[in-house]
Parts: C-alpha cells; structure tokens; sequence
C-alpha cells in the first residue's frame, strides 16, 4: 500500500467495479455524495469491459480515479488493483446495486474496535422488511438448511458478503488483498476467513444499513451458477478454510 507523507484528511478510499454498469452506478455515486463525502477521500472507479462513459463531465464532493482495463479482470483482481491507489486507513469494496439512504459510513469508522479489521452494516435485501441473517462457516449442510426452520442463526457473522466490505487498509495488506485464484465468487469468505486467520475480527453495524438492489445473476446464467459452484470447491480445499473452521468462535 502507497505510505502518504501525512494521513489524508477523510479516512475512506472506495473501490466500484463497473462490468457494462454505469448506468447502476451512478445514483450510487450521488448518494455518496450526499450522505458520505465528508468521509471519503476518492473513489476508485474500474471499468472491467468497454463501456460509454456516462459519467463524463459530472462532480462529486470527492475526486473519482478510473482504470479502465485493457482486459477483464476477475473481482479479486480489480479490488487489489485499486487498493494499490488507496491511501487512506479504510477501503471499501462495494458492489455498484448498493444503495444508502443515510450516512452509515462515519458510524462505522466512529464505532471501529481497535481489532477490527473488517467492518459492515446489515444489508437489506429487495422486498424484504428485516436484514439478512448473520452467515455461519460455509458448508454443504449449512447451505442446504440455513433457509429451512430450525436453523441457528450466529450472532456473530462467520463472514459477510462482498457487496460491501470496509477493510482496515493494514489488515487488507498483512494478507495481500483478495486470493485471485478466486474469479467471481469465493473471494468474501475467503478474505473473511484469512482476516480472522490473521488476528482481526469482523464487526457489524447492528445499528446501520444499507439497501441492495439485488443482481443475482448466478440465479439466471448457467456460466455464473458453473463459476459460482467451482468457487465452493476451491473453498473447501482451501487450507484457510479448514484452519478457520478449527478457530474458537469469535
């Protein structure tokens, strides 16, 4: 990660990864602005594939840094490419369907224990009243039964999805980012395990949320339900995966 000569004087860099989503983005950027400017040093925006610039000729209250790739790349690969723009103590990944009605951005710093390496609010799902539930430890069985009664949901999240991850930029460093290896999905327990591994904790708003404007294309695209699956296997063969499920629970 660059060192500045001085801490900027607003603690976030964020990371979007456009595939063909501008148009998604950009009522995204202008709730940024609105509710989180005072926080945010610049985003990094990265364009995966060729795409019209919709974005051009507009402003925000932070400075906007684009990559646009020459080829695409998997989400692992753009958030550590990006990360090497960051500066700043805390770097957000986020998904370009997020949505804020209200500032959750500066709670979430504000609330940070020093041991907190990764920080998230609860995310609301469409047409759904309540957050959804905290995540156990990926297994086959836990995936087969967490939608069914009966099921015990944690507490405390095991690990949080990748639409939305504030990382301690010195956690996101002292495990090299994202596992590459990964190409589209796998990559959030993955980093949620290893920031563990490495001594951090995970820590949730219980009091903030943030709304997502689902786009679930494993659901509808037999090429991203293959990619999906293949990253469950890598998962599971992973030793991060078995020394993480041999931790104490947080």
């Amino acid at each position: 990660m660059p060192t500045p000569a001085s801490s900027p004087a607003k603690p976030i860099t964020v990371s979007i990864v456009s595939h063909g989503q501008l148009a998604l983005i950009l009522p995204l950027m202008a709730q940024l602005d609105r509710h989180c400017a005072a926080v945010i040093e610049k985003v990094v925006l990265t364009t995966n594939i060729p795409e019209p610039d919709l974005a051009a000729g507009m402003q925000w209250g932070f400075p906007v840094e684009r990559i646009d790739n020459a080829t695409p790349k998997g989400f692992g690969a753009n958030h550590n490419q990006a990360f090497a723009h960051c500066g700043t103590d805390w770097f957000l990944v986020l998904n370009p369907d997020m949505r804020f009605d209200n500032d959750v951005l500066s709670p979430l710093v504000a609330q940070a224990a020093p041991d907190a390496g990764l920080l998230t609010p609860r995310i609301l799902e469409p047409g759904k009243t309540a957050p959804e539930q905290h995540r156990a430890i990926i297994t086959p069985l836990e995936i087969l039964t967490r939608r069914r009664p009966g099921y015990a949901i944690p507490s405390v999240p095991a690990w949080v999805p990748g639409l939305f991850m504030l990382l301690r930029s010195q956690a996101y460093a002292q495990i090299k980012g994202f596992d590459e290896r990964f190409f589209m999905y796998g990559e959030d327990f993955d980093i949620c395990a290893r920031v563990r591994l490495a001594g951090w904790k995970l820590q949730v708003g219980e009091n903030l949320l943030a709304r997502h404007e689902a786009q679930r294309a494993s659901h509808a695209s037999r090429q991203h339900l293959s990619w999906h699956v293949g990253s469950l296997l890598r998962v599971w063969t992973s030793s991060a995966f078995w020394r993480y499920r041999a931790l104490p629970p947080a």
